[in-house]
């Protein structure tokens, strides 16, 4: 199943016991339109609070009659708004959808003005930027780096190497999209990232100072995390040969 959703009411992808979230959401109309809790569901990934999705890709394991585009049916009837299953179709048996997936890629949207429509979708950012610096910052981040500077996980617990294939940034009149892709991201290892690619746009930090924060570990770049608001998840990878789609804003702030 490939969903859409825009998770400003939601604390993230993953059920919850106490909160609301999309997957769970998901779960309960499945419940209802199959008739049984006898399922699997899992997506590729965990998504923030208030970080939404394009094209966030899950399956479904279950026994049932309904074909898949009925199954679609159906379940979308019971879903809020802001949730939408895009397409359903049969997989293989031993498709799982986070551990199949190649790589992931996710777009961060910047708006350089204060817009009336697009405040769930964007970070509205007051000061002048300096576009160039931002993409040189971009830059430094492609590669295989160790992020632990960039991320709340434990570096302890688990790995927090990371090889990213792109950082490129794009920009559409007012508005800059960051595009990040790889084939796994730590826990708010983006927003990270783009608040301290916004700080170098603000000309508060240079590029030795970004380049030495994925030599050495620091907490700084926490204190700059960019919001939720303007993350979303764009595409998962699972054929080296299929053709990511185009990078283009969600709301087009003229």
């Amino acid at each position: 199943m490939t969903v859409e959703y825009e998770g400003t009411r939601y604390s993230g992808w993953q059920a919850q016991k106490n909160a609301r979230t999309v997957q769970g959401e998901i779960i309960g109309a499945m419940r209802t339109v199959l008739g049984s809790d006898d399922f699997e569901f899992m997506g590729s990934g965990r998504t923030d609070a208030g970080v939404h999705a394009l094209a966030q890709v899950a399956h479904l394991e279950a026994r049932t009659m309904l074909s898949p585009a009925i199954l679609q049916m159906k379940i979308n009837d019971l879903l809020p708004a802001d949730i939408n299953i895009l397409q359903t179709e049969k997989a293989h048996p031993r498709f799982h959808a986070r551990h199949n997936a190649i790589s992931r890629s996710y777009i961060y949207q910047i708006s350089q003005r204060r817009t009336a429509f697009g405040k769930r979708y964007v970070w509205w950012i007051k000061d002048r930027l300096d576009l160039d610096m931002m993409q040189g910052a971009c830059g430094i981040f492609e590669g295989f780096h160790d992020f632990r500077s960039f991320t709340q996980d434990d570096p302890e617990a688990k790995s927090t190497t990371v090889d990213l294939e792109a950082c490129r940034m794009y920009t559409w009149g007012p508005t800059i999209l960051i595009n990040v892709r790889g084939s796994h991201f730590l826990w708010r290892m983006v927003r990270q990232m783009v608040g301290m690619i916004v700080e170098c746009g603000r000309r508060t930090v240079t590029p030795d100072q970004l380049r030495e924060l994925l030599s050495t570990q620091s907490s700084f770049p926490a204190t700059k995390t960019a919001p939720p608001s303007g993350l979303f998840l764009h595409h998962v990878q699972y054929d080296r040969s299929e053709k990511p789609p185009e990078i283009s804003p969600t709301v087009l702030i003229r």
